[in-house]
This record gives C-alpha cells, structure tokens and sequence, in this order.
C-alpha cells in the first residue's frame, strides 16, 4: 500500500473511531510460535494446516540459528499469494507450488502480468495431488462427477491442479458441486458431511488429512496410468508418484501425479543472504530430518532440478562450490 493510501486508511479508521468508538483492522499474516513480527526477511510459507507452514518454520529456525540471515515466517494463502507478495516487496523469501511460477512466469491462468523480479534458490521435495474422501465408494476420479467436491481456494494452485484432473478425465467444473476452500475448512466440510471429497495438494503427510485419518477412516482416490499418461502429456509440469497406505492408514498405496515445492526469493535479495539460505539448508539436512519428515527428500540433485526459471545468484554460488552448474539471469 502507498504512503498516502495507509494514512488515508488511517484517517477513515480515526473518524470511525470517534464516531463508534471502534475501528475495524485487517488481519495480518500470522507470525508462527514464538515469533515476533519483524524479525529478518519475510518468509511467506502457507495454510496452517499445509506443509508449507510447518516445514517453513522448521528452515527458518535453522538458518537464522546457524547463519548471519534471520528469517521471520508468516501463513498465507498459498502460492499465488507468495508470488504476488514477492512482486509487492511485502515479502523476501517464498514456497510456491513449480506449476504456479510457471504461470507467473509466462503471465498465463492465475496471473494477467508476467512476474519478473522472482528467482529460484531450490525445488525441495514434490507436493502430490491428494483427493481426500471418506466414502469407501468413491475409487475414481470418474466417480466425482455429480459430487460436491472441495478443488482449492478459487483461482488457486490447487485450484488448477483439480480442473487439469478433473479435465483429464473428461469432467468440467459445471459436472460436479464446486465449494472453494482450504485445506482446514475442506477437512472440516469432509466431517461434518458437507462435502463428498477434497483436493489437497501439498507434500504428504500433509497435517489437515492426518488430523482427520487420526479419528476416522479416509481414502485416497488415485489415478489410473491411461490418464496420468493423459495428464502428464498435455500439461508436463506433472510427475507420478506414490502414497503409501502407511501415511494415512488407508487400505492401498495409491498412484497419482505432483509438481515441485520451490523455494525462491525476489532478485533484489542480497546474493550473501541467499548464499547463507540455502547453505543454512542443505549444510544441515541430517538436524532438519529431525525436525521435519520432509528433510529426508532433500538432495542437492533435486535442488538444482529446475528448468526453465533461472536461480539466484547467491544459490548458483552455493552451487558452483559442489560442482554443480544452474542458470542465472
């Protein structure tokens, strides 16, 4: 917001208060625990109930412990958030979702504008595509159609994540009963009956469905290999991958699709603070598996995967000390 808006807010906020004697503030995005807002660079992670947000606080805590770069982590909404708060400069350091950059790299789906102040420090591990329901009858994407399902806040990453594979399947949003919600309140749509099923997309174990498989049965719908075939030909930003039946106790392993989980930052970050993000990271993975299940798929290998968005350069000088060689604008 420009100066001149905030004392505008400011000075409608004031008369209001003299007329009511209350004023009405907007809520800020929430530090995590034991946090004081302000401390360090602006870490936007995600959903409380996502990996994101947890995962995030995890990364902070050891990079601001072990280098001279401190990080503050806030939730928000999710990837397309992330990137718009880059873009503003209310934020440094970012997850987003591999799909939802491209869009905002090519200025396509979710964005009428091309970002172009965002780079990559590393793709961390894969978010799978979960379709959660507790109807055991329900084995098949093919058998949403006429259902009320949960596909992500409206204009989402999930969000498009679900119409690709609802789409895959030859199913529009007009051929299901379409509720636009988080994970938290798709989990609590799911309990009370509300909703048939919900996409969640996020690295599995996700908390929302474990809190939920904690106290009732849930499955998982997967995908057949006909249409992840389909889906990954005409939308490549895909991959295949399987849950196990041992992260939610559910009765099969099921095959479905991911994107990557990046962690990037705006270009104007500081190349020693960048160099201190990922060196933070990846120079104590074995104290972030303690910490977090998700520190496990860490590898210098996956970090440096990324095609077609350039990284930072304080992470391609991290990079270049192991031998590895990533492009840089």
């Amino acid at each position: 917001m420009k100066f001149k808006a905030r004392h505008t807010v400011f000075a409608l906020c004031l008369v209001w208060a003299m007329a009511l004697s209350a004023c009405v503030t907007v809520q800020k995005p929430k530090p995590q625990d034991g946090q004081t807002p302000g401390e360090g660079l602006t870490f936007i992670t995600g959903n409380e109930q996502g990996t994101y947000y947890r995962f995030g606080g995890v990364l902070a805590q050891k990079i601001s412990d072990t280098t001279s770069t401190a990080l503050h982590t806030v939730s928000s909404g999710g990837s397309k958030d992330n990137i718009e708060a880059l873009e503003a400069g209310d934020a440094q350091v970012a997850f987003v979702q591999s799909d939802v950059l491209g869009y905002a790299y090519d200025g396509t789906r979710l964005f009428k504008e091309k970002a172009d102040e965002i780079s990559v420090v590393a793709q961390l591990y894969k978010e799978q595509v979960q379709i959660v329901t507790m109807d055991p009858k329900l084995k098949s994407v093919a058998d949403l159609r006429g259902k009320s399902v949960s596909i992500g806040a409206s204009g989402s990453g999930v969000y498009f994540n679900a119409i690709d594979i609802l789409e895959a399947y030859g199913i529009t949003e007009k051929d299901i009963s379409p509720t636009y919600q988080s994970f938290s309140d798709s989990v609590e749509a799911l309990q009370s009956g509300k909703i048939d099923a919900a996409f969640v997309v996020a690295g599995a174990p996700t908390s929302a469905i474990s809190g939920l498989a904690a106290t009732t049965n849930v499955y998982l719908i997967g995908l057949d290999d006909e249409h992840i075939g389909k889906l990954i030909e005409s939308s490549p930003q895909y991959s295949r991958v399987t849950v196990s039946k041992k992260l939610y106790n559910t009765p099969t392993d099921i095959e479905t699709v991911a994107v990557g989980a990046l962690l990037v930052v705006r270009d104007d970050l500081p190349e020693e603070d960048v160099y201190n993000i990922i060196s933070g990271i990846y120079e104590n993975l074995m104290s972030i598996t303690v910490a977090h299940s998700k520190g496990a798929e860490l590898s210098l290998e996956t970090a440096s995967s990324v095609a077609g968005i350039p990284y930072h350069k304080g992470a391609a000088r991290y990079y270049s000390e192991k031998g590895i060689t990533v492009a840089v604008k």
